[in-house]
């Protein structure tokens, strides 16, 4: 795979993009643009739905934490999110991982309505976790190691996180918010907090004419991260970070809907093996070095003290 020229340009592209900014668009992904659209409209659609109707598969840690909250109950660094969201992992049965996975063994509460939303949504899942294998693979080569690194113990069972947010339209404060006072403005509504991710890789479908995502870059400025139609915006992870020794950085991102019309993002977020132990590559560690900067960390384990904190459940 290294040895073709095709492959090797866009090992070279992936290299450079995870390096200086974490954050990359992909194209020419293979999954239907139709359903890409779809899976927004459908989302757009349940949020519409009374709070009564929605509040039917509230998320409970009894659920293990799937399902949907409300404005406010997602909480980034001690503030609450100005969002609403479903959330959905990768199914795990009673006892799976031992005392490791029984905070998130469960099943995904899917509504009722819109129809077909849980066919949907699964087949959306099907097509994007083969398309971030791929991805991953591209990483691999591009860190210097075997198309199959995150693969095996490692992914060859990957967790993964659906997660189907949705922002409200831009308000403001008394009815006042000016250039002035912008600032108070979004200290007053954060619509998501500044956070990194938790995994390996996250493919995000946003609203195509929105502009919300922001990213920050190592000089410390907030980048916005415009939607391009027919693409997935793609960022890194912590486990990535620690896989990488650094060498790739799992970057700091927010949203600020400063749009009067409502947004949604369908994320989905590639992981892991739920119990895999993640530590830096030794083809990392030389190349950056010869000094591991790590520890290693159990995937499952980083993942739930990230729910159990971020939740008001």
């Amino acid at each position: 795979m290294a040895q073709d020229p095709c492959v090797s340009e866009i090992v070279k592209q992936l290299d450079q993009a995870c390096r200086e900014a974490g954050f990359f668009y992909v194209k020419g992904h293979g999954i239907p643009e139709t359903l890409v659209k779809e899976v927004r409209n459908i989302t757009h659609k349940f949020f519409d739905l009374p709070y009564e109707e929605k509040l039917k598969i509230k998320m409970t840690a009894a659920a293990g934490y799937r399902g949907y909250q409300r404005i406010g109950e997602n909480i980034t660094k001690g503030v609450p999110d100005m969002h609403e969201a479903i959330d959905c992992y990768k199914e795990l049965k009673q006892g799976m991982y031992g005392a490791l996975g029984k905070p998130m063994e469960g099943c995904n509460q899917w509504p009722d309505s819109p129809q077909n939303f849980k066919e949907l949504m699964e087949e959306y899942i099907s097509l994007c976790t083969e398309l971030s294998r791929k991805i991953m693979r591209g990483i691999a080569l591009a860190l210097g190691g075997l198309p199959g690194e995150f693969e095996g113990e490692r992914g060859g069972d990957a967790f993964w996180v659906l997660r189907l947010i949705g922002y409200p339209e831009a308000s403001t404060a008394n009815g006042k918010c000016t250039p002035e006072n912008d600032i108070g403005c979004l200290l007053a509504k954060q619509f998501s907090g500044a956070h990194t991710d938790y995994g390996l890789l996250t493919l995000v479908n946003q609203d195509e004419d929105i502009i919300a995502l922001q990213v920050r870059n190592q000089s410390g400025e907030w980048i916005s991260a415009p939607p391009i139609p027919g693409t997935f915006v793609c960022n890194i992870g912590d486990m990535l970070k620690i896989l990488s020794n650094g060498l790739y950085e799992s970057t700091l991102h927010r949203v600020i809907n400063n749009s009067p019309t409502y947004r949604v993002c369908v994320a989905f977020f590639y992981e892991p093996n739920y119990d895999a132990a993640m530590e830096p590559l030794e083809v990392c560690v030389r190349r950056s070095g010869g000094t591991r900067k790590f520890e290693k960390a159990v995937y499952g384990e980083h993942l739930v003290s990230k729910v159990q904190t971020n939740f008001v459940v």
